[in-house]
């Protein structure tokens, strides 16, 4: 048995539904160009909803609305190319955007967002940078929503020198 510490990496995610079409993005990733809720991982000093709201604008130039959490998933991934093995824990969030802020440069290594129906999601599994992201699709269409109010941050996580 592994004396050391078991650390997931957490991620936040928002899933963006518009006229039965899902926003997307698609980005570079070490498994070449791949496709994604638009997500990230959390920093230190903020809450999961505050991340994905950042994340959201990072990776789309659009302010996010996050109306409630669609669930919260583990996954784990294994690069055979670097002999990572990742456990991932997203917080998943459904909401709406804006339009995108003008001038506002995506993120580096996201070439563009996309508008796609759930069958062009699906059909394009094999280009998905994980299985959470048809997952998170899915729950929201099962209707999955849970209140904001489920996830409480204490305090202490914005307090000065809370970085580990």
């Amino acid at each position: 048995m592994s004396t050391e510490r078991f650390r997931p990496s957490v991620t936040v995610a928002a899933i963006v539904e518009r006229d039965g079409r899902y926003l997307l993005v698609e980005e570079h990733t070490p498994e070449g160009l791949r496709l994604n809720n638009p997500a990230g991982h959390l920093e230190a000093g903020e809450s999961p909803l505050q991340g994905v709201l950042r994340e959201t604008l990072e990776e789309t130039a659009c302010h996010f609305d996050a109306q409630a959490l669609v669930g919260v998933y583990q996954a784990r991934l294994q690069r055979v190319s670097t002999g990572d093995d990742i456990t991932y824990l997203r917080f998943a969030f459904c909401g709406t955007v804006g339009e995108p802020q003008p001038g506002r440069a995506l993120d580096q290594g996201i070439v563009r967002t996309l508008w796609l129906t759930p069958q062009e999601i699906e059909a394009s599994r094999d280009r998905h940078r994980s299985p959470l992201v048809w997952q998170c699709i899915t729950d929201h269409l099962a209707g999955r929503r849970y209140p904001l109010q489920l996830l409480s941050t204490d305090p202490s996580v914005y307090a000065a020198g809370s970085v580990p």
